[in-house]
């Protein structure tokens, strides 16, 4: 099964891709690699939940923003490449979590958006999991990708 028909069976519907909020882009290419800038859980009406994990919003809740970081990461690619199908596999996910002090969950938050790639491409990848004192607008959690795609 091709990864665009995993996510047509998955029922996934992925969001507009934003503008960058900088001078900066969505994705650059080198070779076969690419690399996604850090991306936030903006849903398609353009809401992104902001507010510190570990006080604002539990673990579970902030899994589901970082599965929606993983739509919009899906979004860019499909954006970049044309089709998803060019993805060879999801080399490694950075994910950083808006956290109080004593949150230790981390992983767990970003589970949300791994367990979202291991569903759609079927495989793991290299990952880490910071927590960070905050995050740009106070999103609760922004992840970077780096991408393996077949060459042109």
């Amino acid at each position: 099964m091709s990864v665009e028909q995993r996510v047509e069976e998955l029922g996934l519907e992925l969001p507009p891709v934003p503008s960058p909020a900088a001078s900066y882009v969505n994705a650059v290419r080198t070779g076969n690699l690419v690399f996604i800038s850090g991306t936030v859980p903006r849903a398609a009406d353009g809401h992104a939940p902001t507010g510190k994990v570990g006080a604002d919003f539990t673990a579970e809740e902030a899994a589901g923003h970082a599965r929606l970081v993983g739509l919009n990461l899906l979004a860019v690619l499909r954006h970049e490449l044309g089709d998803l199908d060019r993805v060879k596999r999801i080399v490694k996910l950075l994910g950083m979590v808006n956290a109080t002090p004593d949150f230790v969950e981390h992983s767990k938050v970003i589970n949300g958006c791994s367990d979202l790639f291991v569903d759609v491409f079927g495989e793991g990848h290299a990952r880490s999991a910071v927590g960070v004192g905050s995050l740009p607008f106070g999103f609760t959690v922004e992840i970077e990708a780096i991408v393996e795609v077949d060459q042109d």
